[in-house]
């Protein structure tokens, strides 16, 4: 038996698949802002001398780098109402998975572009008489960003990929409505087929973003 392909009725249907593709950005960018705020807390944690911060900041970022993403989502979507008796609807409580699981890879990436700044320019906040917080803010923050931003739109990049994993507890992102749609057209090979597509257009363009960026890092810096 010779299988002939037809996208015919999947096509039919490419509203349902654009409005999985919109839940799914809308995921990826609400938790790549989580990730680009709370991993600079984490990051200015885990430089500090203090062990109270810079331990359980250790912790977390092996933590989250070091389990799967899918057991993170699982977790935080089954237990977080059951532990802190707190009742998170499903977008919420994978958006949480998926922000502090970037957070993690960003606080990373935040503490090698710190340590990479120049010492003399901390060294001037300080003969300036700036205070911890405004070192942070006006010294430390748009340097670290600059200097890390090619990671860290890798990151969100990796995010974006890893946001299909929400399918599986029933989140409407562009991989639950494409296995919808593969069992209502009985064209797995056709919807299955788009759907990898489409995340290969979406990570593509924004893979032409980190080189044009990493781009004009280098001719500013040359």
């Amino acid at each position: 038996m010779t299988y002939k392909l037809d996208f015919f009725f999947v096509f039919a249907k490419i509203g349902a698949l654009l409005g999985g593709l919109a839940v799914s950005l809308e995921l990826t960018a609400l938790a790549i802002v989580i990730g680009l705020v709370f991993g600079f807390v984490v990051a200015m944690m885990r430089l500090s001398r203090s062990r109270l911060l810079s331990v359980p900041a250790a912790a977390y970022i092996e933590f989250f780098r070091c389990t799967p993403a899918l057991v993170q989502i699982v977790w935080f979507y089954y237990c977080i109402p059951i532990i802190v008796g707190l009742a998170l609807d499903p977008f919420s409580s994978v958006l949480l998975a998926l922000g502090l699981n970037i957070a993690a890879f960003n606080a990373e990436a935040y503490r090698a572009a710190i340590q990479a700044i120049p010492s003399a320019h901390l060294d001037a906040a300080t003969a300036l008489g700036l205070s911890s917080l405004k070192r942070a803010r006006y010294i430390i923050l748009p340097q670290a960003v600059r200097l890390a931003a090619p990671v860290l739109v890798t990151n969100g990049i990796g995010i974006f990929q890893q946001s299909s994993l929400v399918s599986l507890v029933a989140i409407g992102d562009l991989m639950y409505r494409g296995r919808m749609l593969a069992v209502e057209t009985y064209r797995p090979i056709e919807t299955l087929t788009l759907i990898a597509l489409i995340y290969l257009l979406v990570t593509f363009i924004a893979s032409l973003s980190v080189r044009l960026l990493e781009r004009r890092l280098a001719a500013d810096t040359g």
